[in-house]
């Protein structure tokens, strides 16, 4: 007894009779169904090719649109013309032109020979297939679909509507619980013969006319009720993706072809050159018979779907652009923000360097340039200190910067003079650790020289614009983490949130902070903020500063600060 073969071809016909050869030069009958939609001359190149084949015939020929019922046909014609030509076949495998067989042909003879009685076609019901893409799983057995879905879209769309609107459902067959599976089998001749010379079929064909994908609904289906011994796998290795399209195998998948052990696989590239001589010219060579076992790179094809949706952590190629909130993490690794460190500290980057061993930029979102550290022209990944450049993207500039620098935590300042367009991506970033005092925005104003006027105009943007930063990081939709102080309660006591600061940026470190940065001068500063609320602007970020803050004791020795609650 011998297993008969069944290709469907449309394309790479050179292919086709490529592999057609290498079946019936190894006694295994091949039937092939050629799209009536290629060229004449095309499928006379390919019948003329095989013409000295004796066990090659060619089926009648459909038009072959995806979808729709055409390649039901051509199958059925393709396995009829098989069964009644060639009586010794017992198994009939069907694939396509695209098809490679990966063992030998004497390896899938025997192991089918030891299974006379199986069929093997992936057979499940619409509640356990979790492989559907389009939104139509039962739906495709209870309407119609007269459309092609690639060719006619606008209509299949708008007839899909219609139909749920109007509440149409087609009546099932009697006895007839659809179920769906991969268009690949091998089915036994008693299966296949029962399938095609039941006396239901004109109403069965009838009805899986109008099935949307019947090629993978019809025999899967029909199996279930003339078989007694059913497999729900395939024989043949077929990958596809997260829109549903077959995976196509190139050169350099030879390995991992190889590890499958399954018998055929699809889809095959047409120029895999090193594919076509390894498995048809030293098939089988250097491999040891064993079960088909596709299970064995799911995990590589599963990572390959991931890394094609979900990329890679923090970087966005140009051939994958997401949309927004789609991204796989909007950095790459924690970072460090702080806002009004570097104002009520002197040297506080070198500092901070210093002590949790990491690199600390200034204000990299300054209105003048980015201030990286060291104050660079350019920093790693080409990144420039234009602030116009910056500004044309700044998600984009914060992500590189991350992405480029991975392994090295990056710190920087941040404040409410800076390009505040970045305050919602940071809040929402998972990676983002923000530190904010409150309010220190007005040391820098309590040391300038400038008129008061101008201080009370700048005091009041500044204010304004450091609230919303606040709402928004103490928004429901904030993933950062975020500690807020406000600067009267961090100068009463500084070293208690510098070192949570620094246990959050090296947790592993486990050290107490023995030295912390100069704190700047405040003497006046409380009188500063006073003059504000006399000019008219209420400061209401700072936290409860005394008019005599800062002021010399009697004693010479300056105190604790006295907070009036």
């Amino acid at each position: 007894m011998s297993v008969g073969i069944v290709l469907l071809c449309h394309t790479a016909l050179d292919r086709a009779a490529q592999v057609a050869r290498h079946w019936a030069e190894r006694n295994c009958p091949v039937v092939i169904h050629v799209d009536i939609r290629v060229t004449k001359p095309a499928y006379q190149r390919l019948f003329d090719a095989l013409s000295d084949l004796g066990n090659v015939q060619f089926s009648a020929r459909h038009a072959c649109e995806w979808g729709t019922w055409g390649i039901v046909a051509a199958t059925q014609d393709a396995c009829a013309l098989m069964l009644s030509t060639f009586r010794e076949v017992r198994h009939v495998f069907l694939a396509s032109g695209s098809c490679l067989p990966l063992r030998p042909v004497e390896e899938m003879v025997a192991y089918l020979d030891q299974r006379p009685r199986t069929d093997f076609i992936e057979s499940v019901t619409t509640e356990d297939v979790g492989w559907t893409i389009g939104g139509l799983d039962f739906e495709r057995f209870t309407l119609r679909f007269p459309f092609s879905w690639r060719k006619q879209r606008w209509f299949f769309d708008r007839y899909v509507k219609l139909q749920r609107r109007v509440g149409f459902r087609r009546k099932i067959p009697t006895g007839t619980v659809p179920h769906m599976g991969s268009q690949w089998w091998c089915l036994t001749r008693q299966t296949l013969s029962a399938i095609l010379e039941s006396p239901d079929r004109p109403e069965i064909d009838r009805y899986f006319r109008k099935v949307w994908i019947p090629d993978e609904s019809y025999f899967q289906t029909l199996v279930r009720q003339v078989s007694t011994n059913v497999e729900s796998r395939s024989l043949t290795l077929s990958k596809f993706d997260f829109q549903g399209k077959p995976h196509i195998f190139y050169d350099d998948h030879l390995q991992l072809l190889r590890r499958s052990d399954c018998f055929v696989a699809r889809k095959i590239w047409p120029h895999a050159d090193l594919l076509y001589d390894a498995f048809l010219t030293r098939a089988g060579q250097g491999q040891a018979a064993a079960e088909p076992n596709p299970g064995k790179i799911n995990r590589l094809f599963t990572k390959a779907v991931e890394r094609r949706t979900k990329g890679r952590a923090g970087l966005i190629m140009q051939s994958r652009y997401p949309n927004e909130n789609w991204e796989n993490g909007r950095t790459l690794a924690p970072y460090s923000v702080f806002q009004g460190f570097s104002d009520i500290f002197e040297n506080f980057e070198p500092w901070l360097g210093k002590v949790a061993g990491t690199r600390a930029h200034g204000h990299l979102f300054a209105p003048d340039k980015v201030h990286f550290a060291g104050e660079e022209d350019e920093y790693n990944g080409a990144l420039p200190n234009s602030s116009a450049l910056r500004n044309y993207n700044p998600r984009s500039f914060l992500t590189n910067l991350i992405w480029n620098t991975r392994g090295e935590r990056q710190c920087f300042q941040f404040g409410p003079g800076d390009d505040q367009t970045i305050c919602w991506f940071m809040a929402c970033d998972p990676n983002a650790q923000i530190s904010v005092i409150t309010g220190a925005w007005a040391v820098p104003l309590f040391k300038s020289n400038a008129n008061f006027g101008d201080i009370r105009r700048q005091a009041a943007l500044l204010q304004k614009i450091e609230l919303e930063h606040l709402s928004i990081l103490r928004s429901p939709y904030a993933k950062a983490r975020v500690q807020i102080w406000p600067l009267a309660d961090f100068v009463e006591n500084p070293m208690a949130p510098l070192q949570s600061v620094i246990d959050e940026i090296s947790p592993r470190a486990m050290h107490r902070l023995t030295e912390a940065p100069r704190l700047t001068d405040l003497t006046g500063f409380g009188q500063f903020l006073q003059n504000l609320r006399n000019q008219g602007m209420q400061p209401v970020l700072m936290g409860d500063f005394p008019a005599d803050f800062g002021a010399p004791t009697s004693t010479g020795r300056r105190g604790r600060p006295y907070l009036v609650k």
